[in-house]
């Protein structure tokens, strides 16, 4: 027993799981009745592992470079709870952030909470199997930084309740909730664009050292639309100036050719914007020209903007934007027609689809709206901070 407790404690850490087993099973055969009691109090090899390795002894041998016969070892905690994914993101999506420009996803709640969370709703899990799932859909640990945009508002994270809670609520209803902002302005040319992509050696595409604004190719202002229920984008490449006129205009377009289509019964659009910028919560452009659209179109329009300081939190940046960043990489924008080309091609493998359109037309910046315009507005404030949530009811003409 001496020997081979020596022999094994030679051997044993240059033997892989399978040979192990192995080894110990031959020992045992060879020692014959007792063998396998004998073994184990030897080697610390369990009894169970043993019987295995006589099995596998006396069973076809493995491929090359096989440990365990196909379909063996531990099952993935998913396999027996197919459940457990779609609970443990509907834990995580009220407080759902990303790097837009990464594609990368992060939560504020620990391992633990999730884990118990979990196992309140009846899924048996761990909170080692929670973060083991959390890096297999691209979450990942994150260390503070400075990148806030702003103060950070006491009721943000009501906010975000607010948002999810509604929005939530919409969809059940079978209709439409939409994601919408400006993404990054591109200066069209032959221009450095971001990122990498394989070409043979020596092919590098050579470009212009300066990014200076070629005036007869102007730049490229994409303003996207992002349905969530769908998993669709629309994007209007504007070429002139970000106003709210733009920005309503990009969502008519959509509602015209695809969101009409898609919600053929609805009677309500619920729009998720930034607090700043063309769609800005205190924009009065935006919302004269959202009563326009509501006029047009029969829709009781519901907006909710993002608290200061979290434009990158809005589902299209980490859903949409990155992908169409991830898209173009190291390809230079030499013209609008190559942009709408690259974004209408952009796509996801769980299944993102894009279309993309030219805006030709001109905006005028500076616009002011009159306080009897703005009166006039069918505009509803809600309790709950009004100036980031309220609607926009359509107005019918009296014959």
């Amino acid at each position: 027993m001496s020997a081979m407790k020596k022999t094994y404690g030679l051997l044993s850490p240059h033997l892989d799981e399978r040979m192990r087993r192995l080894w110990c099973a031959a020992q045992a055969q060879a020692l014959g009745h007792g063998g396998i009691m004998r073994v184990p109090e030897a080697t610390g090899v369990a009894r169970s592992c043993i019987t295995r390795g006589k099995k596998d002894l006396a069973a076809s041998s493995l491929s090359a470079g096989a440990v365990r016969q196909p379909g063996g070892g531990r099952k993935r905690v998913t396999e027996h709870d197919p459940a457990l994914l779609a609970a443990l993101d509907a834990l995580i999506d009220p407080t759902k952030r990303g790097d837009p420009m990464r594609g990368l996803r992060w939560t504020c709640k620990s391992t633990r909470k999730l884990a118990r969370d979990l196992r309140a709703r009846g899924h048996i899990v761990s909170h080692t199997t929670v973060a083991q799932e959390l890096h297999r859909q691209q979450y990942s640990l994150k260390g503070n930084r400075k990148t806030q945009e702003g103060a950070s508002h006491p009721d943000r994270n009501a906010q975000f309740l607010h948002i999810h809670e509604t929005a939530s609520a919409v969809q059940r209803r079978g209709d439409p909730v939409i994601s919408i902002d400006t993404k990054k302005k591109e200066l069209i040319g032959n221009y450095k664009n971001g990122g990498q992509e394989w070409a043979p050696q020596g092919a590098a595409r050579k470009v212009k050292v300066h990014d200076f604004l070629d005036k007869q190719l102007g730049k490229a202002i994409p303003y996207g639309i992002y349905d969530l229920a769908q998993n669709t984008g629309f994007v209007s490449v504007g070429i002139d100036k970000d106003t709210g006129e733009f920005a309503v205009q990009t969502i008519r377009r959509w509602w015209t050719s695809v969101g009409r289509k898609a919600y053929p019964k609805s009677k309500q659009l619920y729009i998720t914007a930034d607090g700043g910028g063309s769609n800005a919560s205190r924009s009065r452009l935006f919302k004269l020209e959202l009563q326009k659209l509501a006029d047009e179109t029969k829709l009781r329009i519901t907006v909710s903007h993002y608290p200061p300081g979290t434009s990158k939190w809005n589902k299209i940046e980490h859903r949409m934007f990155c992908h169409i960043t991830a898209n173009w990489r190291a390809v230079p924008l030499e013209s609008r027609e190559i942009i709408v080309e690259l974004i209408s091609h952009t796509t996801t493998e769980k299944g993102l689809s894009t279309q993309a359109e030219l805006d030709t037309n001109l905006y005028e910046k500076g616009r002011v709206v009159t306080q009897k315009e703005f009166a006039a507005l069918a505009l509803t404030r809600e309790a709950f901070h009004g100036e980031w949530n309220y609607s926009l009811a359509p107005r019918y003409k009296v014959t």
